[in-house]
């Protein structure tokens, strides 16, 4: 198959058939703009030709790294399919309307929490998070819940996307498709 994300997508439906209990988590690497990598998981949203797409609080520490250093990899490992996904690229910001619809398509618990929660910051004790969201539900109790303008997403243009594949005698297979300048992907092959 030549074209990287029909791939992706016809694995990650295969994922979805498994019983992976969130077969849209992927590992998000990060750096500081000093360098220093961080990973978390978090889960992808939706995906197409123009990327890889992810929500957050701008404000997280993954948020300050991408402002910072606006380029992120992402790995997918399916342990049912024996099949992993790396993709590498740069970041931008999803459009207002892009976080907009999503966040409303949340469930009202979620856009609660992304109002009480003041991610990555120091929590003093865990009943104040509690307290937190219940302020938020009492405020929001009767409309409807607003994107927060700190919370939105952030896209993963992909330049290089590499499939690995379980072999047996660790002969794994590598195949690495990276952008053209001009469009389209070469691929490569690499030994394991």
């Amino acid at each position: 198959m030549t074209d990287p994300i029909e791939r992706f997508v016809q694995l990650l439906e295969r994922a979805k058939q498994t019983d992976l209990p969130e077969p849209t988590a992927m590992a998000l690497a990060t750096a500081s703009p000093d360098g220093r990598p961080s990973v978390r998981m978090v889960l992808l949203k939706s995906v197409d030709a123009s990327g890889f797409v992810f929500y957050t609080n701008l404000e997280s520490r993954k948020g300050r790294d991408l402002a910072a250093n606006p380029w992120a990899a992402l790995c997918f490992h399916w342990q049912p399919l024996e099949v992993q996904v790396r993709v590498e690229g740069p970041v931008t910001p999803v459009t207002a309307e892009e976080a907009d619809a999503y966040f409303a398509s949340r469930a009202r618990g979620s856009q609660i929490g992304a109002w009480a929660s003041q991610q990555s910051r120091e929590l003093s004790a865990y009943d104040a998070l509690e307290k937190r969201v219940a302020e938020m539900q009492e405020e929001y109790a009767d409309r409807p819940i607003a994107r927060p303008d700190y919370w939105s997403g952030f896209r993963v243009r992909p330049e290089r996307i590499e499939f690995w594949s379980n072999r047996p005698s660790r002969l794994h297979e590598r195949d690495v498709f990276v952008r053209k300048k001009s469009g389209g992907w070469d691929l490569h092959y690499l030994y394991p």
